[in-house]
């Protein structure tokens, strides 16, 4: 070996050693913050967040775990479009974790920026149809030609598609009109809108503001979806702390679950200001089990809707890139949680199925 190729392989080697070592300083370097976005009401100057994550905090021992390792937990409460809200914290690198629903996390994952589901979050919110109080309209089939408020984007305009096309309809035999969900019941209530399709629906009919004439209730294809979603460089770079938070959700929905804080659950469901009585009649459901309201578990009833809604989205064009189920579903989370809670076999489970690549069924 000439001395050219000695000094050649040295400086390589010399290269080598400092990569490796910068590599390993990045993969030491301490995480500071962690934050969580979710959906949250803010009465009295204090936020209310949803579900699941309302529990977490109550509980505080997520903060209390993260603050032993030195980390800061922050939560951001996010209010009106939360999709968009979020998909942009997401894009933007603010934040590591998510708490929302399935078309915009799509949305986001086909424009390039990854998360996936690390917990899911129960068996889905139900959707609804209604007219103003004085309707006479009973089907979507008196209601060809009339307008429509839905709001695009938000994850039951996905639903409404679907229900259009398997009643035998297209958009284009209605008047769609794109408002948000708050100013579409003034609408609707005034009369200015012949219809509404929406989630959390009970209340606007209890105030006599509209009519459900349909509901997706008993329904699994017709309900949307929100699991908590972390950021796949996150997820990657951290997953110890990505267990901690995972843990912490199941460990908040196995207690939803349990017979005995049923009341609980519902008297906290009424804090961001919706009666009782919508409260009770959201979980009114002779389909599924009260402990099932919250599972968490990755069945054939979780991969098949985000199968069907990533393909529905992509045939839609609301999305350009396709993106597979495989590829949003993280089920070493839950299973790693369950087995901490000795709760592996507490949950009912559809067919367990197993994705090629990446996804394992939790069950045991």
């Amino acid at each position: 070996m000439t001395h050219l190729d000695r000094s050649g392989s040295l400086f390589r080697h010399a290269v080598a050693i400092v990569l490796a070592l910068s590599a390993l300083s990045a993969a030491a370097d301490p995480i500071r913050t962690v934050t969580i976005a979710s959906t949250a009401a803010v009465l009295n100057g204090e936020a209310h967040y949803t579900a699941s994550t309302q529990r977490v905090i109550d509980e505080g021992l997520l903060q209390t775990q993260l603050a032993q390792r030195g980390i800061k937990l922050e939560w951001v409460p996010v209010q009106g479009d939360t999709g968009a809200t979020i998909n942009e914290a997401f894009s933007a690198h603010r934040i590591d974790f998510g708490v929302y629903g399935d078309l915009p996390s799509l949305i986001l994952n086909a424009s390039g920026t990854r998360t996936q589901v690390v917990v899911p979050d129960g068996r889905g919110l139900d959707t609804f149809l209604l007219v103003p109080p004085n309707s006479t309209a009973a089907s979507l089939k008196d209601l060809k030609g009339k307008r429509i408020a839905v709001h695009r984007g938000r994850p039951w305009y996905l639903t409404f598609l679907s229900l259009l096309e398997q009643s035998g309809f297209k958009p284009s035999d209605f008047t769609l009109v794109n408002i948000d969900l708050q100013p579409s019941v003034a609408a609707l209530a005034s009369g200015n809108i012949d219809a509404l399709f929406a989630i959390n629906s009970y209340m606007v009919a209890d105030k006599g503001l509209g009519k459900i004439i349909w509901s997706s209730k008993g329904q699994n294809d017709k309900k949307i979806r929100a699991e908590v979603w972390a950021a796949k460089t996150f997820i990657d770079e951290h997953p110890d702390v990505t267990q901690i938070v995972a843990t912490a959700y199941v460990r908040a929905q196995y207690w939803e679950s349990q017979d005995k804080n049923r009341e609980a659950v519902i008297k906290e469901g009424t804090l961001n200001g919706t009666p009782e009585k919508a409260v009770r009649q959201a979980y009114d459901d002779d389909t599924l089990a009260w402990k099932d309201f919250f599972t968490p578990i990755y069945d054939s009833v979780l991969v098949d809707h985000y199968r069907r809604t990533a393909e529905y989205a992509f045939d839609k064009h609301l999305i350009r890139t396709p993106v597979r189920a495989e590829e949003l579903l993280q089920p070493k989370f839950v299973s790693q949680a369950l087995k901490e809670l000795q709760a592996e076999h507490f949950w009912t489970q559809q067919p367990v199925v197993t994705l090629t690549g990446t996804l394992a069924s939790t069950a045991k």
